[in-house]
């Protein structure tokens, strides 16, 4: 497939796994990549600048394609060494970022003059048009569907990719219930050039995340995730569970007057627990609606063949089939 995504990114195939902590490493990155999408490692789940080149290096020796590392941007008091993480980025001969979070103007000066493209998570049209304002080359628009952060706007793919269409100069792809051949050609239909899948691939061979967490995903359905945090403005959506019940209620007991520290317990260290561990109802942890779709374990070489394969049969066979005489 060739879009202006495949070209930007010198990839084969417009398909980008999302970066997720615990699960981005370089097995999963290598594997996407392998098999003809983009690989993203997770930076800021490598605790240090220097854990993050160590991986870097790890992942140049399982693919020699393109890769890039995701760096999140949090609010916090004590914030993570973004400039040393852009460094070992650099150092490293990385030539794609994906952000989230914050606003990224900070860091793009030295993200461009090192000709680093940076790809940009939103879920918002008014925040791509800034990302796109301040120099980012293309665009994640993330819908209300997504697994993580939604947003506060609620609004889904159908409503935001075409109107993302309607208003950005450079390329975007979709996120958000992306999961087989369907959502790709779907996504292309509504003016996408790509698409970004995070849910979609945890459940693969090469994610390496205990079996615990892959069966639950395959277990559940669309209507099994719920969303946290609201109260806070900082929403996620998150496979439902003992704790997330646990957690709802104790946002709508303390309603107004609740504050992040009163749900730490929940929320904070878990995803070593889950991801690691396999203690998946031991407390939050982001998957999107798209579980629903989710039925097996393929390697990500499987995945991906077979979605672009689908989608071509889509294209040229059931939708082009429609203005035959």
């Amino acid at each position: 497939m060739k879009t202006s995504i495949t070209e930007l990114f010198e990839i084969r195939h417009p398909i980008i796994q999302g970066g997720m902590h615990y699960v981005g490493l370089a097995d999963l990155a290598s594997a996407v990549s392998n098999a003809g999408g983009l690989g993203i490692i997770t930076g800021l789940t490598l605790k240090t600048p220097d854990d993050l080149a160590a991986e870097i290096a790890r992942c140049r020796e399982m693919t020699d394609k393109p890769f890039g590392v995701n760096l999140t941007l949090l609010p916090s008091v004590i914030a993570p060494d973004y400039h040393g993480f852009i460094d070992a980025i650099i150092d490293s001969g990385v030539k794609i970022v994906e952000t989230a979070g914050r606003n990224p103007q900070e860091y793009m000066p030295r993200l461009k003059e090192n000709n680093i493209k940076v790809l940009h998570k939103c879920t918002s049209v008014r925040h791509a048009l800034k990302a796109e304002s301040i120099g980012c080359d293309a665009i994640s628009v993330d819908g209300f569907e997504c697994g993580g952060h939604p947003g506060e706007d609620d609004i889904p793919n159908m409503i935001l990719l075409p109107r993302a269409a309607d208003e950005l100069k450079v390329p975007f792809i979709a996120s958000g219930g992306m999961a087989d051949a369907r959502s790709l050609v779907a996504s292309l239909a509504l003016g996408a050039s790509g698409i970004n899948m995070g849910t979609r691939f945890i459940a693969t061979k090469e994610a390496r995340v205990h079996d615990n967490v892959k069966q639950a995903i395959l277990a559940a359905s669309e209507i099994d995730t719920r969303l946290v945090m609201r109260p806070l403005r900082n929403t996620e959506r998150v496979l439902n569970n003992p704790a997330v019940e646990r957690l709802l209620e104790k946002e709508q007991n303390l309603g107004d007057d609740i504050k992040f520290e009163d749900i730490i317990e929940e929320v904070a260290g878990v995803y070593p627990r889950v991801m690691i561990d396999g203690e998946v109802e031991t407390g939050v942890w982001s998957c999107g609606m798209v579980a629903g779709l989710i039925h097996d374990i393929p390697t990500c070489k499987e995945l991906l063949d077979r979605m672009v394969s689908e989608a071509e049969a889509l294209i040229q066979e059931r939708l082009a089939g429609m203005f035959k005489e």
